[in-house]
């Protein structure tokens, strides 16, 4: 008996969605789903929470929870399903198969020790950011931090680096499909000014963001690129606006944090 299907959504209703067919296998698309839908907002779920987040049916929902757990990705007690900790594995193989930022880290860690403010790396998906290294000096955010977070691109130092380097094609219709929505008073949501602003990103090298994700915090990143010039990831410094503003940053922090790229570009392209 066929499984019944998903509930219309967004994705689902697009012309170019995938079908289940030779070249997408809709159970697994499912099974990611659903350990997808457990996150902070929601670490442990029931099997009617778990349905109702991903749109599945109850039967749906209980047939992948318990083979993940029969596969060791999900644990159970009483009536509530949890991640283990070998989903960390799928992580894992992603940040063992890039070894250049085993080779960055060093270099990171020194920037940090010099200017005493975090240090990220960040790669591009979809509209996100999605942190694959942090080196933290001290709780600067109210949002906490680590590998594998994400934080919407059109308003992060490293989010604008990373479009900035997309052909102009793709950045002209990325950013007409984005929802830019405001952080704060000083975020920038307009499209017009957005693609003007990630074009100078673009001519001089690095983005400099301040209060656009979170009141009093202040950023900078430099772009990591491969052999053939491709923009690949993101590298950053973060500050607080009365310890570091802006000027601060772009006298004292932008030749170190270039400085730093460079020293891992060298590294990306020594991998290739």
């Amino acid at each position: 008996m066929n499984e019944p299907s998903l509930p219309t959504s967004p994705d689902a209703l697009r012309a170019d969605a995938p079908r289940p067919g030779d070249s997408y296998v809709q159970s697994f698309a499912r099974g990611l789903e659903v350990l997808r839908s457990f996150g902070a907002d929601a670490p442990a779920q029931t099997l009617s929470e778990a349905a109702e987040r991903t749109g599945l049916t109850r039967a749906g929902a209980r047939r992948i929870l318990l083979t993940l757990q029969h596969l060791g990705y999900v644990e159970s007690e009483g009536r509530l399903f949890r991640l283990s900790p070998k989903v960390l594995e799928l992580g894992f193989a992603y940040l063992s198969s890039q070894p250049v930022w085993q080779l960055a880290q060093p270099v990171m860690e020194e920037l940090t020790a010099t200017l005493k403010e975090s240090c990220s790396a960040s790669v591009l998906d979809g509209d996100e950011i999605v942190y694959v290294l942090r080196i933290p000096a001290s709780k600067i955010m109210s949002i906490n931090l680590g590998i594998g977070s994400r934080l919407p691109a059109y308003c992060t130092s490293m989010g604008r680096v990373l479009l900035a380097g997309l052909p102009d094609d793709q950045l002209k219709a990325r950013l007409a499909a984005m929802t830019l929505e405001r952080r704060t008073a000083k975020t920038v949501t307009d499209p017009e000014r957005l693609l003007e602003v990630l074009q100078q990103v673009r001519l001089q090298g690095f983005a400099l963001v301040a209060e656009e994700l979170e009141e009093g915090l202040v950023s900078m990143a430099a772009p990591i690129v491969n052999r053939a010039g491709r923009v690949v990831a993101a590298v950053n410094i973060s500050g607080q606006q009365h310890r570091t503003p802006p000027a601060h940053m772009l006298e004292v922090f932008l030749p170190k944090l270039l400085a730093a790229a460079a020293r891992i570009n060298a590294m990306v392209k020594a991998q290739d």
